[in-house]
């Protein structure tokens, strides 16, 4: 699509709005960039953007900006079901989210990975793994820069690798990465979607125009994700921790293998997996699917499986003060993802959880908490629900606190070897912070007072 002489539309003042708008209007767009926050209200330097001619239209979005314009761009902080996005289609505006612009102007292929959970991970170890082929790689998308940033520089011998959310996914129309991969479908973001079918409609939109000559990449272990292979065109390619597959990446015995046009080949021992954790096991099996099709060797995925520490935010452990390990999960924005985190441990845990509450269930999170968990910290706007719902768990020793200075001071004098302090929130982090990034970096200077 050629973006030169459109009038476009840029709504939301974040990350990639700032990011595409620059973009755009590099390729010759009118472009104007709108929020509903006033401009004092707004993290970024917008006086870049403004030197270029980027029209501000910040503090208001209402339809007096739609007169003359050719396309809307959604950041993913805006709903394609907002009603000034209604309103723009009803009169036959074009929609599209930044992500969608990125895979337009990409030279490369594109392997894109979704899921309700691990897909940081996942999509860093591609990254590492196809930089260890000697390729050039852009990882971006839902982590990092904005993708449509990222895919600029790269040359069409290259290979872009993407996370990419439900919320990107709303205004894609052509979007067709070469490797498209769903790691699990759990309840999350129902508040923005209105239901888990249009959730998980939108999580296929990672497969939804791919072809023959594509792949997609499913987990067998999550019925869900499992039975999506119905509606996909591509090649499916499964991954397994639990069942040995007769083609696809799983573990067999001890060694995670792949079997491809009838040939088995051996990556490595579970054992060799630096990352721990059952969940670990299932991104590792994911990203050497994507990496093999991407043409990664199982040398190159070994390597880096053997070495790859994690990701910063997601059970990254903090420091050891008085004996007791501090390990901060802030990525961990949903029950789902937190249940992984407990899992990760054999138990005697001190649980920072609270924030802004997505609504979800929480009777799974509950029963480990009251298996695993010696003290349970509450927080945030989700805290009053969290302990009703611990309460009729039966649950003891909860603690209600109001901030995280006082949560990490409560952890730190309940505490004793050989506990584990964990925060692992279970909610996003509206209601105190910018995003969970934010809250991780409160939750280590904390921690790093306590030495």
């Amino acid at each position: 699509m050629d973006f030169n002489n459109k009038n476009i539309l840029v709504l939301g003042a974040g990350v990639s709005g700032v990011a595409v708008a620059g973009i755009l209007r590099d390729l010759g767009a009118s472009t104007t960039l709108s929020d509903a926050k006033p401009k004092e209200s707004i993290k970024a330097d917008l006086r870049g953007l403004e030197n270029k001619g980027v029209v501000m239209a910040l503090g208001r979005q209402d339809e007096a900006l739609l007169p003359g314009i050719d396309l809307i761009v959604l950041s993913p902080g805006i709903s394609i079901n907002s009603p000034l996005v209604v309103k723009a289609q009803s009169l036959e505006i074009e929609v599209m989210s930044e992500v969608e612009v990125a895979y337009r102007l990409c030279p490369a292929p594109m392997a894109a990975i979704t899921g309700t959970n691990g897909k940081t991970t996942t999509t860093t170890l591609i990254g590492e793994i196809m930089r260890a082929t000697g390729r050039e790689v852009v990882v971006g998308g839902n982590i990092g820069l904005a993708l449509s940033q990222e895919v600029r520089e790269i040359s069409p011998s290259g290979i872009v690798v993407a996370e990419i959310s439900s919320f990107q996914l709303e205004g894609v129309n052509k979007f067709r990465p070469h490797i498209g991969a769903i790691l699990n479908l759990t309840p999350d973001h129902i508040d923005r979607h209105g239901s888990l079918a249009t959730y998980q409609e939108m999580k296929e939109r990672i497969f939804a125009r791919q072809t023959a000559e594509d792949y997609v990449v499913l987990n067998y272990d999550d019925p869900a994700v499992r039975e999506m292979a119905s509606r996909a065109s591509a090649k499916v390619v499964f991954f397994s921790r639990k069942q040995q597959l007769e083609t696809g990446v799983f573990v067999k015995g001890d060694h995670l293998v792949i079997c491809w046009n009838n040939e088995c080949v051996d990556i490595c021992k579970l054992t060799d997996i630096k990352i721990k954790g059952a969940h670990n096991v299932e991104n590792a099996l994911a990203a050497c699917g994507v990496s093999y099709f991407a043409g990664a060797s199982p040398a190159d995925m070994a390597g880096v499986l053997k070495t790859f520490p994690g990701v910063e935010h997601r059970i990254e452990p903090v420091a050891t003060v008085d004996g007791v390990g501090y390990y901060n999960d802030s990525k961990a924005t949903n029950p789902e993802s937190s249940i992984k985190a407990l899992e990760a441990f054999s138990g005697q845990i001190i649980l920072i959880a609270g924030g802004r509450d997505k609504n979800t269930d929480l009777s799974e999170f509950m029963r480990l908490i009251k298996e695993r968990v010696d003290h349970l910290i509450l927080l945030g706007e989700a805290k009053e629900r969290f302990r009703q719902e611990a309460v009729r768990q039966g649950i003891d020793n909860i603690h209600l606190v109001e901030d995280f200075s006082g949560a990490v001071a409560l952890a730190h004098k309940l505490a004793r070897p050989p506990q584990v302090v964990l925060l692992s929130p279970a909610c996003a982090s509206y209601d105190m912070f910018s995003n969970y990034e934010e809250r991780g970096k409160v939750f280590k200077d904390l921690v790093g007072r306590l030495g």
